[in-house]
C-alpha cells in the first residue's frame, strides 16, 4: 500500500508540475442558470457550440468553462418545457467573463409535457447534494445509477421492496423477510442502506421499507464510495432522497386498488408558508390495507412525512423533516416455506403461518435538521444531524423442526420424536427489538483555481452512535411430538399445543442482555477529496482518502475496535461526444476481532474495489448509457485456526473472496413519446484463496446471494398527438439465470435456484390534471421464488432441519391508480 501511495503522490504532483508549465494565455467563463421565477436550474447542461465542452449547473445554478483561450463563444442552454436560450461570451486572456442565463416557459412545450403528466426525462445529470459530490455524473469516476421521481410513479412502485430494483443492473433481494426489510445485494455482497445521505443500517434486519409516498429519488453507487462511507461491504450503497418543498404551490391526491385487497391513498401537498417563499413547507402521506395472496396475511401501514424549510437569506437554509412509518403487520417468518423436497415443491399459496398468533407492530420515527451555507461563489457548508428510532413488538414463526429425521425440542440430548418427509414441528418465538441512532455531518463543497488546475474539493466529518437491542430469546412449539403439521394435510385450527404466551414483565433492554441481543456502534471519520481538472477540464484526476474510527459490538459480545485509512484514487476523460471513460480504485474495510497465533490482531476485513467504465450522453442527453467493469477482492477475513488445542481460540486469515463482471445500463428518451430503461449484468462471486486446513470454505464455491446473468427491460410509449394524445403502453422483464441462493452451495448444485422470468406491463393516461395508470405484473402467472437450502443451522446434534427455504413472489396481480393534481 505504501507503494501505492508514493506513486500516486508523484503522478499527481506529476500532472500539476505539467499542467503549470503549460498554461499561459487563458480565461474562463463563470455564471448562473435561472429559471424565470428566478429559482437555480439544478442539472442542467451548459454547452459551447461548436466544441466539446460542456458543463452542468450546480445546486445553485452555477457553472464554469477553466482555460479558454481568447476569443468569442457562445453558450447554449436547453431544458424541456423552456426555450432554448443561446448567450455570447467575449474571453479575454487572464480574465474571468461572467454571464447570467435565464429560462423562459415555452408555453408549447411546457403545455405537452403536463399533458403527459410525467417530470421530464428518466435520467439525470447530477447527484442529490446528499450524496455530497458536485461532480456531474457523467464526469464521476464511478457507476452511480439513479431512479427518478417519474419512474417509481410509472411502474406504480410503492415501498422500496417493491420491484424498484428491476431499474438498476445488477441488484437482487436476498432473504429480505416479505415487506419488512429490503436486503439488496450488488457485486457480490450485501450493499449499504442510505436516507438523504445516512447510514441507516443498524443491525440484519433493517431498515424498515420506505413508502414511495416520501421519496423523490433513490440513487445507487456500485463499489465502495469513500465520499459517502469506508466502513461495511465493498458491493456499494442505495441512497433514498426524500422530498423536500419545491417554493411551488401546488398538490396531487392518488388513489389506488389492487389484487388482494391492496386499498392505497396517498397525498403530496407543496406550499409558500409566507409571499416572500422562505418559509416553505411540504407534507406527504400514505393510508395503506393490503392483503397478501397466502391466507392469515397482511400488511397495514400509514405513513406521515411533513418538511419545513426556511432561507435566512439567499446564502443560507435550515430544513427540518419528520417522518413516522407505522406498520401492523403478520410476522416475517410467514413469508418462508420450509420442505425437504426442492424449491417450490408446494403450492404458491401454502404457509406455515398460524392464524390468531399477534401482529408485528412497528413505528419508525426519524427526523433531520440540515443547514446549508454558502461561504463564498464557489463554496458551500453542510451541517446536518438526525435521530432515528425504532420499535417494533410481535413475534415470528420458523420451524422448530423440518422432516425427515429426528429430533430434538428441547435441546437435551433426548430424542423427541421422528418426522416423515411432509411433517413439521412449528415454531413461533418473540421478537421485540428497539433502535436508537444518532447521526451527525459536516461537509464542505467547493472549488478552486490554481493556475490552469480546477480543483473540486469536499472535505467532511461524519459520526454517529447506533444501538440495537432484541428479544428472540423466548420461543414455543405450536405443534406436538404425536400431532406435527402436516404440509400436504395442512390443519390451520388452533394449535396442537395451545398459543404462546410470552414475558414481557421486564424492560426489552434487560431481556435482550439476558439473551444475547444486543448490538450496536459508534464511529467517527474524516474524509477529503480533490477532483483536478486538467486540460480544459478534459482529464480529471480524484484523489481521496478517508480515515475511520469504529467500535462495536454484536450479540451481546465484548466491544472491538479498530481505526483504518482507506485510499481513494480516480480518472475520468473526456472523450468527443458527450463521452466519458474512467477507472477507479476504492476500499471498504469491515472490522473483525480475533488473535492470530503470532500474537497479532486481527487485521480488518478489507474490499478492493478496480474499476473500468465508459458513460455517454445520447442526442443532447435525451438517453444515456454506462458500461462498467469491476474486481472486487475481500481479504484478511478470519476464521477459527483448524491446529487449535481444545483451551486454544486463535484465528487464521480464511483466504480471499472475488467479485467480478460487468454491467451495462441504458436509460432516456430513444424517440419522442418513445422511453426505455434496460440493463444487463455479468455476475461471478467465489471463493479464490483458502487457507491450508480450513474446511469451512472450498476455492471455487460460490459466495451465496447472486445471479450470473440478470436482464431488466421496461419500455414506455406515449401518443404525443391526436384524440388519444396522453394514452401510453408500458412493459417490462426481469431475467435471472444462473441464481445462487442464501447460502454456501457449491457441494451441493442442485441446491442453486432455477431462473427466474418476470413478465410486467400496463396502460396509462394523462391529461393536464388527472392521470389513470393500470398494471399486471406476473402477466405470464410464473411461480417464482427466492430462496436457499439449510444444513443443521442451529447445530444440534439431534436436530435434523435439511430442508429447502424460498419465499414465493405473487401470481398475476394488477393494480389501478387514479391521480389527480391541483
Amino acid at each position: 500500500m505504501r507503494n501505492i501511495v508514493y506513486f500516486l503522490a508523484l503522478v499527481w504532483i506529476s500532472l500539476i508540475s505539467l499542467e503549470v508549465f503549460a498554461q499561459t494565455g487563458f480565461g474562463k467563463i463563470t455564471g448562473t442558470v435561472v429559471t424565470e421565477d428566478n429559482q437555480p436550474a439544478e442539472g442542467v447542461t451548459i454547452v459551447i457550440v461548436g466544441t466539446d465542452y460542456a458543463t452542468a449547473a450546480n445546486a445553485r445554478g452555477r457553472f464554469g468553462f477553466n482555460k479558454l483561450n481568447p476569443g468569442n463563444y457562445t453558450l447554449k442552454v436547453s431544458l424541456v418545457g423552456y426555450n432554448d436560450v443561446e448567450k455570447e461570451a467575449v474571453v479575454t486572456e487572464g480574465a474571468t467573463t461572467s454571464i447570467s442565463i435565464v429560462l423562459g416557459v415555452n408555453a408549447r412545450e411546457l403545455s405537452e409535457v403536463i399533458v403527459t403528466g410525467r417530470k421530464n426525462g428518466l435520467h439525470t445529470q447530477t447527484a442529490s447534494s446528499s450524496l455530497r459530490v458536485q461532480t456531474p455524473l457523467l464526469e464521476l469516476p464511478q457507476n452511480v445509477q439513479v431512479i427518478t421521481g417519474r419512474v417509481l410513479s410509472e411502474q406504480q412502485i410503492i415501498s422500496t421492496s417493491d420491484g424498484l430494483l428491476r431499474n438498476v443492473s445488477g441488484l437482487l433481494r436476498a432473504e429480505h423477510w416479505g415487506d419488512l426489510y429490503t436486503n439488496v445485494n450488488m457485486r457480490g455482497s450485501r450493499v449499504q442502506a442510505f436516507r438523504n445521505g445516512f447510514n441507516v443500517v443498524n443491525s440484519s434486519w433493517g431498515p424498515l421499507t420506505e413508502d414511495m409516498s416520501m421519496v423523490e429519488r433513490v440513487e445507487f453507487v456500485k463499489g465502495p464510495a469513500g465520499f459517502m462511507l469506508g466502513t461495511g461491504e465493498p458491493g456499494g450503497l442505495y441512497n433514498v432522497v426524500t422530498k423536500k418543498p419545491t417554493g411551488e404551490n401546488k398538490g396531487e391526491v392518488s388513489f389506488a386498488v389492487g389484487s388482494y385487497d391492496l386499498y392505497r391513498g396517498t397525498i403530496d401537498l407543496d406550499r409558500k408558508l409566507t409571499a416572500d417563499g422562505k418559509l416553505l413547507f411540504r407534507f406527504n402521506g400514505a393510508y395503506q390495507k393490503k392483503g397478501s395472496f397466502r391466507p392469515f396475511e397482511h400488511n397495514d401501514r400509514i405513513s406521515v412525512a411533513p418538511v419545513f424549510s426556511y432561507a435566512f437569506s439567499e446564502k443560507s437554509k435550515l430544513t427540518l423533516e419528520y417522518t413516522l412509518q407505522h406498520a401492523k403487520m403478520t410476522d416475517v417468518g410467514s413469508y418462508y416455506v420450509f420442505s425437504p423436497n426442492g424449491f417450490a415443491s408446494l403450492p404458491r399459496n401454502f404457509t406455515l403461518a398460524q392464524p390468531g398468533t399477534e401482529p408485528s407492530k412497528i413505528n419508525d420515527h426519524s427526523i433531520y435538521l440540515n443547514y446549508q451555507q454558502q461561504l463564498a461563489q464557489n463554496w458551500k457548508l453542510t451541517i446536518q444531524g438526525a435521530y432515528f428510532y425504532y420499535d417494533q413488538t410481535g413475534g415470528n414463526s420458523w420451524p422448530t423442526a423440518v422432516g425427515p429425521g429426528d429430533y430434538d425440542l428441547d435441546y437435551d440430548g433426548v430424542i423427541d420424536g421422528t418426522l416423515s418427509p411432509n411433517q413439521i414441528i412449528r415454531g413461533y418465538g418473540i421478537w421485540d427489538a428497539r433502535s436508537n441512532m444518532k447521526l451527525g455531518q459536516a461537509f464542505v463543497n467547493g472549488e478552486v483555481q490554481t493556475g490552469a488546475i480546477r480543483h473540486r474539493l469536499l472535505l467532511g466529518i461524519d459520526a454517529g452512535k447506533k444501538d440495537y437491542e432484541a428479544d428472540w430469546s423466548q420461543s414455543f412449539p405450536l405443534d406436538t411430538p404425536d400431532k406435527p403439521f402436516d404440509v400436504n394435510n395442512p390443519d390451520y385450527g388452533a394449535p396442537a399445543n395451545g398459543y404462546p404466551q410470552f414475558d414481557r414483565s421486564l424492560p426489552l433492554s434487560q431481556r435482550a442482555k439476558a439473551g444475547g441481543g444486543t448490538m450496536g456502534q459508534e464511529y467517527v471519520s474524516g474524509y477529503a477529496q480533490d477532483e483536478l481538472g486538467f486540460f480544459q477540464n478534459k482529464l480529471r484526476v480524484t484523489l481521496a482518502g478517508r480515515f475511520g474510527y469504529l467500535k462495536q459490538y454484536q450479540w451481546g459480545g465484548a466491544p472491538y475496535q479498530k481505526a483504518h485509512f482507506t485510499p481513494r484514487a480516480g480518472i475520468s476523460y473526456s472523450l468527443p461526444g458527450n463521452a466519458y471513460v474512467y477507472t477507479l480504485f476504492d476500499q471498504a474495510f469491515t472490522p473483525q476481532s480475533g488473535i492470530l497465533r503470532s500474537g497479532e490482531t486481527a487485521k480488518p476485513i478489507t474490499g478492493n474495489n478496480i474499476e473500468l467504465g465508459i458513460k455517454k450522453d445520447w442526442f443532447g442527453g435525451k438517453w444515456n448509457t454506462t458500461l462498467a467493469a469491476y474486481r472486487i477482492l475481500k481479504k484478511n477475513e478470519l476464521t477459527a485456526d483448524p491446529s487449535n488445542a481444545a483451551n486454544e481460540n486463535y484465528s487464521i486469515v480464511i483466504g480471499e473472496k472475488e467479485a467480478k463482471g460487468f454491467e451495462f445500463d441504458l436509460r432516456g428518451e430513444i424517440l419522442p413519446g418513445f422511453t426505455a430503461i434496460a440493463n444487463y449484468a455479468y455476475t461471478i462471486s467465489e471463493v479464490t484463496k483458502v487457507a491450508e486446513g480450513v474446511t469451512t470454505l472450498k476455492k471455487g464455491e460460490y459466495v451465496p446471494s447472486f445471479a450470473k446473468n440478470t436482464v431488466n427491460t421496461w419500455l414506455t410509449y406515449t401518443l404525443q398527438r391526436g384524440p388519444l394524445k396522453g394514452f401510453g403502453i408500458n412493459g417490462g422483464f426481469t431475467y435471472l439465470a444462473g441464481r445462487v441462493g442464501w447460502g454456501y452451495s457449491m457441494d451441493h448444485p442442485e441446491r442453486n435456484m432455477g431462473d427466474y422470468f418476470k413478465l410486467d406491463g400496463g396502460l396509462f393516461w394523462s391529461c393536464k390534471k388527472v392521470s389513470v395508470t393500470a398494471n399486471v405484473f406476473n402477466i405470464l402467472d410464473k411461480y417464482l421464488y427466492s430462496g436457499s437450502y439449510y444444513t443443521q443451522y442451529w447445530n444440534y446434534p439431534d436436530y435434523n432441519v435439511a430442508a429447502y427455504s424460498w419465499q414465493v413472489d405473487p401470481p398475476r396481480n394488477f393494480r389501478v391508480s387514479v391521480t389527480y393534481r391541483f
